[in-house]
């Protein structure tokens, strides 16, 4: 099996990373986290002799989901998210859309639940369901390209706020621990926001866990 590939755009007044999984030889992607411009990000791809083919959230805060409703309409793919994160991704108030004065709303086309594997156009993942930043929040680990995209559970030698609804501070860190934590020290963790960093390091060096 090709290689999976990773890319990253930062996009939004927040500099979200947005991410573009792929394999060698294959144009079908898999977008994470559409944070804003879903027609841009489109075009892009497009022009790149890429085929949007899913989108994954890592969960459901506006700087994340904002370009998801545009790429969706046009690209035909569906979006797929933790079950638990409904209600926050229905809600411009819970989601903070509405405090960021742009209210956005949308439903999942594909509800996952924790532990499950999920294959999209070749590659396989796991989703990791990580309460605490909020209370549907998930990563996504793909075993064959050690790669774990984990939204704004963990940063590099950080961890995600949870000051907004459905935050709780003791359910991060035990999503750390237990899910995070016990992957490969080698597996490469691509956050919300930031660098990428390793598991390795986050067991040294992050000081909130």
């Amino acid at each position: 099996m090709a290689e999976i590939r990773i890319g990253r755009m930062v996009l939004g007044s927040y500099a979200t990373n947005c991410y573009l999984l792929y394999r060698e030889e294959d144009p079908r992607v898999i977008v994470v986290d559409p944070a804003d411009q879903g027609e841009q990000i489109y075009k892009k791809l497009t022009e790149k002799g890429f085929q949007v083919e899913a989108i994954f959230l890592t969960h459901g805060h506006f700087d994340h989901i904002w370009g998801a409703k545009a790429l969706k309409e046009i690209s035909g793919a569906k979006i797929y998210a933790l079950a638990e994160e409904v209600p926050l991704l229905e809600s411009a108030k819970l989601n903070v859309s509405q405090w960021a004065g742009r209210a956005c709303v949308l439903t999942p086309d594909v509800l996952l639940s924790d532990g499950e594997e999920v294959t999209v156009a070749g590659m396989s993942c796991k989703v990791l369901a990580t309460p605490g930043h909020t209370a549907g929040s998930c990563c996504y680990y793909f075993p064959a390209g050690e790669l774990c995209v984990c939204g704004d559970t963990i940063f590099q030698e950080s961890v995600g706020r949870t000051d907004f609804p459905t935050g709780s501070a003791s359910a991060l860190v035990n999503s750390i621990r237990e899910k995070i934590f016990t992957l490969p020290d080698g597996v490469q963790l691509f956050p919300g926001h930031g660098d990428s960093t390793t598991v390795e390091h986050e067991k040294q060096y992050n000081p909130y866990c």
